[in-house]
């Protein structure tokens, strides 16, 4: 027997219906009205719609960065972000220092042994050595096929001019895309230690040290190089209207070009939340950085005219207050615990975290939690606010990003054959955003007390139930690889 979805209003891309959704097993296996219930266990869906699940292809789930690691994990993480109506994310696995491709993907492939819900990689590469780019056509071989590249981070991530050339060449070759971290790592190495010699060190001036330009000039180096190569170009986490340009431009030239913003970027600015008093700002410190009220209209419209393709998250969550505790001898003795499972036996026992960087803001860890509120901020201050249709809304949050990264029709869909992913989402349920009733592992959100109409009520990954209102269905190992295929659309 399988699960009857009755009388609700299924959201693709492309359209709105009112239809019924029969999954047995795995997939769905029929669209239709009046379908008879046969013995099937039933879903009244009355007055709900149906969505695709929601893919998030930028998240760092227990990232090893800026002297500590970030705090959600393939076990926490997963978890908030279905109670969020997310139910597939793309995670960066990241070349160790000096190492080969295969470590880093060892060590990720570890991690993601709790999966609750599924998941891809992107390779992330740090150093380009001639063994390690012959490691990259093989990647396809085992379903991935993006690679990232930072412009930024000197002395940490960032590669050279030469080496993004050469990864784009080769990447194109295999049919694979390259996305990239697109600022001017150079200047915002310049600009960090002077602005600290100047004794401005608050949180506000991490914006300060990498200023729209950097982003806009660093995008429009990656936009030739992709039209000069005929490689596939993802720009992550775009903010600016230079960089948003620089985009523009290049898919005006018919160049291969695409981007996303994450959700932070249409809300969030320097003067209300990096320049918060104290070192409240440090909430928010991520990068790029969040902008002004100005470039959140230059998003709100690439979205409009399909400049942009996708809203991520860039999920990557520290603690505000951490360091709670001998950490570091903890962490030289932890044996098989992670740190996930041990600050849930003492949740006193923190991790260091943003205060890593009092006195100085370059040293505050880079990232913010979002992964769960995404689909429901961007409902309300997407559709209901009339910025974006429904149909829009599933696909900049479902189905491109399934198409962009290789995972469609199998993901960011309802239709016949389809992973049986589907949230049952109640546009007039009205729910306030809060650290007190997230399930991401954090002490603070960065949409406290905001307001939204529309949520998920139940949510379905391949056909099981993960979320019923408050209730957890989840389970350590049930979340699936999913391997992705190559040559996949620019869209």
């Amino acid at each position: 027997m399988g699960t009857l979805f009755k009388n609700g209003t299924v959201i693709t891309a492309s359209e709105m219906i009112k239809a019924d959704v029969l999954v047995e097993g795995e997939t769905i296996s029929l669209l239709g009205k009046d379908i008879a219930p046969d013995g099937h266990e039933v879903v009244d869906c009355t007055d709900k719609y149906l969505m695709p699940g929601g893919i998030d292809v930028h998240t760092h789930l227990e990232l090893p960065f800026g002297g500590t690691v970030s705090n959600d994990d393939f076990n926490t993480g997963h978890k908030a972000a279905a109670f969020g109506g997310t139910t597939s994310h793309i995670d960066f696995v990241i070349q160790p220092v000096g190492k080969s491709l295969e470590d880093g993907l060892k060590i990720w492939r570890e991690k993601s042994k709790q999966a609750q819900i599924d998941y891809g990689y992107h390779m992330a590469i740090t150093d380009l050595r001639p063994e390690v780019m012959e490691e990259i056509p093989g990647l396809v071989d085992q379903g991935i096929t993006s690679l990232k590249l930072f412009m930024a981070y000197k002395n940490v991530f960032q590669v050279d001019d030469t080496t993004l050339f050469k990864a784009m060449q080769i990447a194109e070759e295999n049919g694979m895309i390259v996305m990239v971290h697109a600022e001017n790592g150079d200047v915002e190495a310049t600009l960090t230690p002077e602005l600290l010699a100047a004794g401005n060190t608050a949180p506000q001036y991490h914006a300060s040290s990498r200023p729209p330009e950097i982003e806009g000039e660093a995008t429009n180096r990656a936009v030739v190089m992709s039209g000069l190569t005929g490689c596939p170009l993802y720009v992550v986490h775009m903010t600016c209207e230079s960089s948003i340009d620089a985009l523009r431009r290049g898919r005006a030239a018919g160049y291969p070009v695409m981007g996303e913003s994450c959700t932070q970027y249409f809300f969030l600015t320097v003067d209300d939340h990096l320049a918060a008093p104290g070192f409240e700002g440090a909430k928010y410190v991520c990068s790029p950085p969040i902008r002004t009220t100005h470039d959140h209209q230059v998003l709100w419209q690439a979205l409009k005219d399909s400049t942009l393709q996708a809203v991520s998250t860039d999920h990557c969550n520290f603690w505000y207050d951490g360091g709670k505790g001998p950490w570091q001898e903890w962490l030289d003795e932890r044996g098989g615990l992670s740190w996930v499972e041990y600050e849930q036996q003492d949740p006193s026992y923190r991790r260091p975290g943003k205060e890593l960087g009092v006195g100085n803001f370059a040293k505050i860890p880079n990232g913010m939690p979002g992964l769960e509120e995404r689909m429901m901020v961007m409902w309300e201050h997407g559709v209901n606010a009339g910025r974006i249709s429904p149909t829009r809304f599933v696909e900049l949050l479902c189905t491109n990003p399934a198409k962009i990264f290789g995972m469609y029709p199998r993901k960011g869909t309802i239709s016949v054959g389809s992973d049986a992913d589907i949230v049952v989402w109640d546009p007039e349920l009205e729910y306030t955003l809060s650290v007190d009733n997230t399930h991401m592992l954090t002490d603070y959100i960065v949409y406290e007390g905001w307001k939204v109409k529309g949520k998920p009520v139940k949510v379905y990954q391949r056909g099981k139930k993960l979320v019923d209102g408050d209730e957890w269905f989840g389970k350590n190992g049930e979340g699936c690889y999913i391997p992705r295929q190559a040559h996949a659309p620019v869209i």
